[in-house]
């Protein structure tokens, strides 16, 4: 008998998810727990294994279309009968992502690795990765079996094809602007269909749909936005002894096969400081209108990605020695760039951390990861003249931003865990000295 796989409850309170990319095609012999396909959640890319063995004899659903908990994906039917289709369940045309080549169950081709992650192979030929300074970009996919004439399409990553299906862009009337011809998001610009632009005296308009990790964002800091009472407190540091002190053990730490940066430094001056702050390391539970007080330092760190804000968690900071921090921090950025990431490792946090200073950014208001009840930016380090140990030098100097939720706590009580945290960060010896 025909069996129709729906859409599992994948925990979390997931209700739908975007269907990234099919892994097998019509026809496919799969085993048991063989991975059927790649679903976008809320927060992560997350494979659906095959709950039984048999052949694939419908997909019922295209690659970026939205499926809810409980909906048919696929029908498979018994392996005596691999000619059988399911009624009215036609394949779509599979697209360059589809499995082709998995057809007597063979595994998956195994990602190429970069520098900061691995991007899958061009499903056809197997081709190897371009690497740059940050990273690996993979080379274009093969036309889809459905493209009878044998046209090449043209170079182009995953992101673009994908932003090309969206835009309802046909890839091959595409010139390329990057190097061997590959195309780039602006050359999709130019080519926009009549029905995505909207003439007037502002110009032309293009109408892009919030999907995937873009509308989690939108969703979440909406959300954080309308439930917090959330205040901003911003400050200076004289971190030039932790500037010395990385300069000088940097090559110690890369010895380790690890990048040491200024965010291991900070997350220890924040876990510090909050053990004399609980009130900061906490959440509210609105339903029993009480403060849950967090015993354990799990920081959420913001990871800028390309299809957006990611916030992985390390925990135990306590735990966790500068060089251990800085491995994780380098483990778990890594995961989030490749979208290889689980949900365990997005959950959980009691305090949240945001570098954009990395970027160029002094000072900032940062969004509360709820349910955490604040946020610690730190901005771009500068040289400035500064007043130390009575005479006027320069000094390198870091702006902080401290967003808390006023419900938790009140600004007398931020302040105070603001200025610990810049005696921790002016003075590291103090970081030593201090037990856990």
């Amino acid at each position: 008998m025909p069996f129709d796989f729906k859409l599992p409850d994948l925990g979390e309170g997931i209700a739908e998810v975007e269907l990234r990319r099919w892994l097998v095609a019509a026809g496919d012999v799969v085993r048991e727990h063989q991975p059927l396909l790649e679903v976008e959640t809320d927060k992560a890319v997350v494979e659906v294994p095959s709950p039984r063995a048999g052949v694939v004899s419908g997909l019922r659903h295209q690659e970026g279309a939205t499926v809810k908990v409980g909906d048919i994906l696929l029908t498979l039917a018994e392996r005596e009968d691999q000619g059988l289709q399911s009624p009215g369940a036609s394949p779509p045309a599979p697209s360059s992502s589809s499995s082709q080549g998995q057809g007597q169950g063979q595994p998956p081709r195994p990602a190429s690795v970069g520098i900061v992650g691995s991007l899958p192979e061009a499903e056809d030929e197997p081709r190897p990765a371009s690497v740059g300074m940050v990273g690996s970009l993979p080379e274009a996919a093969e036309p889809p079996a459905s493209a009878t004439s044998g046209e090449f399409e043209g170079l182009a990553t995953p992101m673009v094809r994908k932003l090309a299906r969206e835009r309802g862009i046909d890839l091959k009337s595409v010139k390329g602007s990057g190097p061997r011809g590959c195309i780039r998001p602006e050359d999709l610009d130019r080519q926009l269909p009549p029905a995505a632009r909207v003439m007037g005296g502002a110009g032309v308009e293009e109408r892009v749909p919030l999907r995937g990790l873009r509308r989690t964002i939108a969703r979440n800091v909406a959300a954080s936005q309308r439930t917090t009472a959330f205040v901003t407190s911003m400050e200076e540091v004289d971190i030039t002894d932790i500037f010395e002190m990385r300069i000088r053990e940097q090559g110690e730490v890369e010895s380790r096969g690890t990048h040491l940066t200024f965010l291991p430094f900070f997350m220890k001056a924040v876990q510090h400081a909050l053990k004399d702050h609980p009130l900061l390391n906490a959440s509210v539970d609105d339903e029993a209108q009480e403060l849950v007080l967090k015993r354990h330092y799990h920081f959420g760190i913001a990871v800028d990605t390309p299809e957006g804000l990611m916030v992985p968690v390390i925990r135990d900071v306590d735990q966790k020695s500068i060089i251990e921090l800085a491995q994780a921090i380098q483990e778990l950025g890594r995961k989030a760039r490749e979208r290889s990431i689980t949900l365990e490792e997005l959950r959980g946090s009691s305090f949240t951390i945001t570098n954009y200073g990395h970027f160029g950014g002094t000072f900032a208001t940062p969004i509360i990861n709820w349910p955490d009840v604040a946020i610690m930016g730190f901005g771009r380090i500068v040289e400035r003249p500064w007043v130390h140990r009575g005479q006027i030098v320069i000094r390198k100097i870091l702006p902080l931003s401290l967003t808390f939720d006023h419900r938790a706590t009140d600004g007398a009580d931020a302040a105070r865990f603001l200025g610990r945290v810049l005696r921790y960060l002016e003075d590291p010896a103090l970081l030593f000295l201090d037990c856990g």
